[in-house]
């Protein structure tokens, strides 16, 4: 499932390079030009780190709500898992944030294959760890989108 996740990322990485200049080409207004131009990559980024972060530390995250999840870290993800799904069709069904359901589904699964074969670090090493994991793969799917626009040019 960390394969898995990183393809995502990756994906994600060459559609936010394919879809930036188009954005940018298409801004009608001083604030639209500045928000798909410096700030689109770092605004991007930081909703992948904020999806990460929520989903790589949901038993902290969601202690509040539920003694119930907080008491097994199979179940917080399941359970976690179907929020994110529930959410996500609604969001789907306005084409609103899909790449953020995609991306939370993908964080979960790895979670939960990691908690499968007991590989379990402090929450706090195990979001740092995915943050870097994902961010390494919109990296590489950002520098493949560069060699493959230099070949196609």
């Amino acid at each position: 499932m960390l394969l898995v996740l990183l393809l995502v990322s990756g994906y994600m990485g060459l559609h936010w390079a394919e879809v930036a200049p188009q954005l940018l080409s298409r801004a009608e207004t001083p604030l639209q030009a500045e928000l798909a131009g410096p700030l689109f990559w770092p605004l991007q980024c930081l909703q992948a780190l904020v999806v990460v972060l929520f989903c790589a530390m949901p038993d902290l995250l969601l202690r509040e709500l539920s003694q119930l999840m907080a008491a097994s870290k199979a179940l917080t993800l399941v359970v976690t898992l179907l929020i994110v799904i529930t959410g996500g069709l609604y969001l789907l069904h306005l084409a609103v944030l899909a790449e953020v359901l995609v991306l939370a589904s993908a964080v979960l699964l790895a979670r939960l294959d990691l908690s499968r074969l007991r590989i379990a670090p402090t929450p706090l090493l195990g979001a740092i760890g995915l943050c870097g994991w994902v961010l390494a793969g919109i990296a590489l799917g950002h520098h493949l989108h560069d060699r493959l626009g230099l070949l196609f040019a």
